[in-house]
């Protein structure tokens, strides 16, 4: 017996993974309590190795908080654009967060005392960190799914944001998410939308049994 799910099932699946997109813009519509709980669950339900369970939430509630936060994030935003150079004013323009109407803010972090789990990362410690990409990504298709916006801000100093949120020794944020509904899903990855940047094909990143360049002999 088949274990596939039915044609519309699966379509539903690919359709979310698709129109995923990082979200920046949002209604400042509130999210309700009982969808917040399904994206936490599904964010849970996330593989781990070793089962090990990686991954910690905070719930940002406090309006003073989230603007110590917005802060910290705006520090990074100016001290990246400096670090580009030529490009340091076209990156001014873009809008690198949501955090300004977004209904939730979600900040995920690494547990403390990762390194008594040995299971699947006595040679690869950081498979703790993919297994907390995971579970983004879990909560990041069941959103879409829901028809809520998520965007994913990285442009922060994870010391910082840890003595903000008085995250123990050991601990580290690893995203701060924006959550709520949009208006309107971005047609296409909104960096693509404004020219910064192409994403390219897969044919460029699929290799058969060796690593492959564009020097390599056939």
């Amino acid at each position: 017996m088949s274990q596939a799910f039915t044609a519309a099932e699966r379509e539903a699946v690919y359709r979310a993974i698709r129109e995923r997109r990082d979200m920046r813009h949002f209604s400042s519509e509130p999210l309700p309590s009982d969808v917040l709980e399904r994206l936490l669950q599904a964010a849970h339900m996330a593989p781990s190795v070793g089962l090990m369970q990686p991954w910690r939430f905070i719930r940002v509630t406090d309006s003073d908080l989230r603007e110590q936060v917005r802060a910290l994030v705006e520090r990074e935003r100016l001290a990246t654009a400096a670090a580009l150079g030529e490009r340091e004013q076209a990156f001014l323009q873009l809008k690198v967060d949501g955090l300004d109407r977004c209904a939730e803010l979600l900040v995920v972090a690494l547990m403390d005392q990762r390194e008594r789990h040995l299971f699947g990362r006595r040679t690869l410690p950081e498979m703790d960190l993919a297994s907390v990409a995971c579970a983004i990504q879990n909560l990041w298709l069941a959103a879409r799914a829901e028809g809520v916006g998520v965007g994913w801000v990285s442009l922060f100093d994870p010391d910082a944001l840890a003595r903000l949120l008085h995250m123990p020794e050991g601990s580290k944020a690893v995203a701060i998410l924006c959550i709520g509904p949009v208006e309107a899903f971005y047609p296409q990855p909104m960096l693509e939308q404004v020219g910064w940047a192409r994403a390219a094909p897969l044919s460029e990143m699929l290799f058969e049994n060796r690593w492959s360049t564009a020097d390599s002999p056939a």
